[in-house]
């Protein structure tokens, strides 16, 4: 073992009043030998391994949750892109598909499913263009189906045509869920450079490079690393960063200790652990408070790039010295609903849409549970997608979208998803457009620095 566990233990007591947690345990399941000589025997296969590997899950984070006196919050499966299991000529059998999954997930006390997903970076195949047309209709008919869409990477460029293609899906998404100010959305992310190994949701899929079945870990803690930046108040940013590194590898080591044991009782391969700080709607576990802490009177004014810079290199730094299995997207969440603190920067009007998406470029995600006015054209939620997307494929970083056209609401209303998912005030958005940009359609090719080999 790479760690002591005396070591894990005094770590524990030390942040035990922190809100240092696990955010997610997510066991990812490779469902591509569930073929069967039609779809209704494919979904009848999948569900069933789905069930013998994740059947185990809730009892033993529940055993191992008890064992070291921390959380365990969220317990989550991934499967390998569904897309990939498409032939095309599915037609409505997919929500039957997600209805399926949806209703296994509720029976084993599984948070959230994630894996509804194609990776169309460099064109589509008739399964990708059939699983992206029926989302709004699997995730206005379930509750705990996540999908996302890869739709750019370094390597392969932009797909413009599927960013417009998944455009019009979080509309149509956002009106089919309107009855619940379009929380659909939140269960869809649209990519670049997704990673295969992602624990969080709603962008987790079991990359067809991962192993058979294998746990990844999500842990998190805000709470403590501003509790650490509030401990040295005089410290100059060199100072501050190497505190938060330390801080980092505590907190990296903590979660692989759990994960692996996760995965040992369940049989699984253990692989990475990701030390994202990823906020709640809770008081005191916050990204945005981190970065006041660090020195700035709001989120969102200037000086918050550097200070997200800052605290997302600290903590990939602290995380790769603690473990040689550090994954996923390990850095900064800055989810703008789910963090509450950085929902009153919003509401305040100290972050604006274009502050969010320069503070992007050193994040660990991107534009992420961000609400705008219902009646956005979905040509403008395209060029929203591709300027982001155009961030991570320059600065060979995973980005991701998740935006809300909440239906009905305009600039300045609030809107509460509830849970984990928060609350938010509705962003505005810049009212001129760049339809002639966007809608030419096409794909952007690759940087020159994608000739690596």
């Amino acid at each position: 073992m790479l760690f002591d566990r005396s070591e894990i233990l005094e770590t524990l007591r030390m942040l035990e009043l922190e809100n240092l947690d696990v955010r997610t345990v997510t066991l990812g399941i490779s469902i591509l030998d569930c073929r069967g000589k039609d779809f209704r025997e494919t979904t009848a296969r999948v569900v069933e391994k789905v069930r013998r590997h994740a059947a185990p899950l809730n009892l033993v984070a529940d055993e191992v949750s008890a064992k070291y006196g921390i959380p365990i919050v969220n317990r989550r499966v991934a499967i390998s892109p569904v897309a990939l299991l498409l032939s095309g000529d599915e037609g409505e059998e997919i929500v039957a598909f997600a209805k399926a999954l949806d209703m296994l997930g509720q029976e084993l006390s599984i948070d959230f499913i994630g894996g509804f997903s194609a990776l169309v970076h460099k064109g589509e195949t008739k399964g990708d263009r059939l699983l992206m047309e029926n989302l709004p209709s699997v995730l206005s008919q379930t509750e705990r189906i996540c999908a996302s869409v890869n739709v750019a990477s370094s390597r392969t460029g932009i797909n413009v045509d599927a960013i417009l293609t998944m455009a019009k899906v979080v509309k149509e998404t956002a009106e089919t869920t309107a009855r619940r100010d379009g929380i659909g959305c939140a269960k869809l992310v649209v990519f670049a450079n997704a990673p295969e190994d992602n624990p969080f949701m709603a962008g987790a899929f079991h990359g067809v490079g991962e192993p058979e079945a294998v746990v990844n870990v999500g842990v998190s803690g805000p709470g403590v690393v501003k509790e650490v930046v509030r401990r040295h108040p005089k410290a100059d940013l060199g100072e501050l960063a190497e505190v938060i590194k330390r801080t980092a590898f505590k907190i990296t080591r903590v979660g692989e200790l759990i994960g692996r044991e996760v995965a040992e009782k369940i049989g699984v391969t253990f692989g990475i652990v990701d030390l994202s700080l990823a906020p709640t709607p809770r008081v005191g576990d916050s990204v945005a408070e981190i970065l006041e802490e660090m020195g700035l009177e709001r989120c969102g004014t200037f000086g918050s790039t550097l200070a997200l810079a800052l605290l997302t290199d600290a903590c990939k730094k602290g995380g790769a010295m603690a473990s040689s299995s550090v994954g996923g997207l390990s850095g900064a969440f800055i989810p703008v609903s789910e963090d509450a603190r950085m929902s009153e920067a919003v509401e305040v009007g100290a972050l604006s849409l274009e502050k969010l998406e320069a503070m992007t470029s050193v994040s660990s995600v991107g534009l992420d549970m961000i609400a705008i006015p219902g009646d956005t054209p979905w040509e403008t939620i395209a060029c929203i997608m591709a300027d982001e997307v155009a961030i991570g494929v320059i600065n060979h970083k995973t980005v991701g979208v998740r935006l809300i056209p909440v239906p009905g609401k305009r600039a300045g209303d609030k809107v509460c998803f509830g849970g984990l998912l928060g609350a938010a005030t509705i962003m505005p958005v810049n009212p001129y457009r760049g339809n002639r940009l966007i809608l030419r359609g096409g794909r952007v090719p690759a940087p020159l620095t994608s000739l690596r080999n």
